[in-house]
């Protein structure tokens, strides 16, 4: 006579879940020293939060490099639109010339002296900025001199006439002013 053990090759169920669903409890682990599955979930765990932790990271990273990318974009398309607004501004400058020698010689009457205020309000609101005025100390960064004399009247380089205002716009020099200078020998 044999005895028949049970058969183990049928469909094996493990719940894995730490709350039992009857008690709604949380399952205690089983004892120590046994080989367990609570080890394997343990070690499963593990495994999911180093690869969370590394795919945050990763996420971290692109977020930080797009925000880079666009103060990039953003610096740029500031500085284009600074570059295109000076180049039309340069572009200008003779006409701003020509409105101001008129006004020096009093033809600037009626209509034109409107059209020629409006221009110099439409270039001013866009930050054009005329410089160079007579008695400013020289200064070869925003002066050109165009003439120059000796006068013991001044203890440093000084402009005594502007022949041509310069302009600036954004901080940057379009145009120097055409100057005469005077200064000590």
């Amino acid at each position: 006579m044999s005895t028949q053990e049970p058969d183990d090759t049928g469909v094996k169920i493990t719940d894995r879940r730490r709350i039992d669903p009857d008690t709604f409890e949380v399952r205690q682990p089983a004892a120590a020293g046994a080989p367990d599955e609570g080890d394997q979930v343990a070690g499963d765990i593990d495994e999911v939060e180093a690869k969370v932790a590394e795919l945050t990271g990763d996420l971290q990273r692109v977020h930080a490099e797009y925000a880079n990318y666009r103060k990039r974009v953003d610096r740029d398309r500031d500085l284009v639109r600074e570059a295109a607004i000076a180049a039309v501004l340069g572009e200008l400058l003779p006409v701003l010339d020509d409105i101001n020698r008129a006004r020096e010689h009093g033809e600037l009457d009626g209509a034109f002296r409107t059209v020629g205020e409006a221009l110099e309000g439409v270039c001013a609101k866009l930050g054009l900025e005329a410089f160079g005025a007579a008695d400013d100390p020289f200064d070869p960064a925003v002066h050109e001199a165009l003439t120059s004399e000796s006068n013991d009247a001044v203890s440093e380089p000084t402009v005594i006439a502007v022949y041509q205002p310069g302009y600036r716009h954004a901080g940057r020099v379009l145009r120097p002013a055409r100057v005469a200078v005077a200064g000590t020998d």
